[in-house]
């Protein structure tokens, strides 16, 4: 493969996984652009994370009262998993369907069970995602529907529907809320066992048919006696909805584009994109599958290399993967999920309802620090897998290096990491003060091994590799 066509599929594991290290990127390569986007697109060809092991280490996990270690265990599967945009999109929908169990519910099982549904049907079409979101316990208990009653309606979910998780702000109106809180009515949870003495318990989608409202509606222009199911078929059948769910898909995987209550007043960067990615919606009635694999294949995709800030999911996998640890679930996963935290996104608490800011609003003074401590601290070690090998491949090119070389494949190697003129002069300044780099014996070795760390935490360092 073309060093061109090799960068492309590292933006593309990149943006619909979490990275990969060379190894990995080389195997990968062997196939066509084309192929590798299908085997993306149907992760059951490749088997799941085995996780036996993982749970041995650490029984915890045997019960749902620990976030922190069911958020490691998420990292683990982000680092591990034979099927990245399994992940990636349960990634993308939890920031979307933004749901703080964690904080409101303080209901870990209910935050569990609604990612393990984001991978589940993450990749199907709209209404069967739409109806499972409204029948998860945890987006019934964040957003009050579980209050929702036939004699006493509440809005709260019905709003949010519309507005954050389907069509956007300017696409309806104050009446459609009220019947779409209105037809779902009835919707709520079965009440879990008593947290004493035994620790939580789940709970599961319950339909109270004498709790609903089943007079006549009108939505969207459209009139019946509807339910929740009638709601979602007519919301996924708007050009409104389509372009929503285009953009979110465009702004995730593709290119930052402005925040979400923006939308309404700040149009698509790529309209064109946009317009492209509705058309597939509208092909296949709403299937993500379909829409992603028009948007990886096609060239606004391809040429949106390194114009997206890294989430800090992304970054830490990212640089796990990248140093090769945590491949067998040693202590110390659980610390991932932390990091993540510390950098702004803690995984099953999302701020609001609105989700994470993104783009460059993931990145600020303390952000920052947070970033480049964590990506440097984790290539500290030369005996690490992936900066040995990096080290090997560097010395396997035969004779000594000259700093320009050693530069360049370090970048080549650690990614392809493209960066800007600045941070390229900094790492040949940094590489010309220890002259060529060498490997003819044992010291020199010893020396230049510790002259590829340097440059690898320099790279990690940079405000370049906050870019996917």
């Amino acid at each position: 493969m073309s060093e061109n066509n090799f960068a492309l599929v590292a933006h593309l594991i990149r943006r619909a996984g979490f990275g990969a290290g060379r190894s990995e990127l080389e195997k990968l390569a062997r196939k066509d652009y084309e192929t590798i986007v299908e085997d993306l697109l149907h992760p059951a060809r490749f088997p799941d994370v085995e996780e036996d092991a993982l749970r041995r280490y650490y029984p915890e996990l045997t019960y749902q009262d620990n976030a922190g270690s069911w958020v490691g265990r998420w990292i683990y599967r982000m680092i591990n998993s034979q099927r990245p945009l399994e992940e990636k999109i349960a990634l993308f929908w939890h920031q979307i369907f933004a749901t703080g169990a964690q904080s409101k519910s303080e209901h870990i099982p209910s935050a569990i069970a609604q990612i393990e549904m984001f991978r589940s049907v993450g990749l199907s079409d709209t209404r069967t995602i739409l109806i499972e979101l409204a029948k998860d316990p945890a987006m019934n208990y964040w957003l009050d529907n579980c209050e929702n009653h036939g004699a006493q309606p509440n809005e709260n979910w019905g709003r949010e529907l519309l507005e954050l998780f389907s069509m956007g702000v300017g696409n309806y109106s104050e009446d459609d809320i009220k019947s779409a809180a209105r037809a779902f009515t009835g919707w709520t949870f079965t009440q879990p066992i008593p947290l004493y003495p035994h620790g939580l318990y789940p709970t599961q989608f319950e339909y109270l048919e004498d709790d609903h409202d089943d007079g006549e509606k009108t939505f969207l222009g459209e009139n019946g006696r509807f339910n929740g199911e009638d709601i979602i078929d007519i919301i996924v059948k708007q050009p409104a909805t389509a372009r929503f769910f285009s953009r979110h898909l465009y702004n995730f995987f593709v290119a930052d584009e402005p925040q979400v209550p923006a939308w309404a007043l700040e149009p698509p960067q790529d309209p064109d994109a946009i317009e492209i990615l509705t058309k597939a919606y509208f092909d296949s009635n709403g299937d993500i599958r379909s829409m992603l694999r028009v948007l990886f294949n096609s060239d606004f995709f391809k040429e949106a290399q390194f114009k997206k800030v890294k989430n800090p999911a992304e970054l830490v996998a990212g640089t796990i993967k990248l140093v090769g640890t945590h491949t067998f679930p040693e202590r110390g996963v659980e610390q991932l999920g932390a990091a993540a935290g510390a950098m702004g996104q803690r995984l099953f608490n999302p701020p609001t309802v609105e989700g994470w800011h993104t783009g460059r609003e993931w990145i600020d003074g303390g952000t920052l620090n947070e970033r480049v401590n964590f990506a440097v601290n984790q290539l500290n070690d030369v005996t690490k897998p992936g900066v040995q090998d990096i080290i090997d491949r560097l010395e396997s090119q035969g004779g000594p290096l000259s700093p320009e070389d050693f530069v360049g494949h370090c970048l080549d190697l650690a990614g392809p990491i493209v960066v800007g003129d600045e941070t390229h002069r900094g790492l040949l300044k940094y590489a010309a003060l220890g002259g060529q780099l060498g490997f003819e014996t044992e010291a020199e070795r010893e020396v230049s091994a510790d002259r590829v760390k340097q440059m690898l935490q320099l790279i990690v360092a940079s405000i370049d590799f906050q870019f996917a």
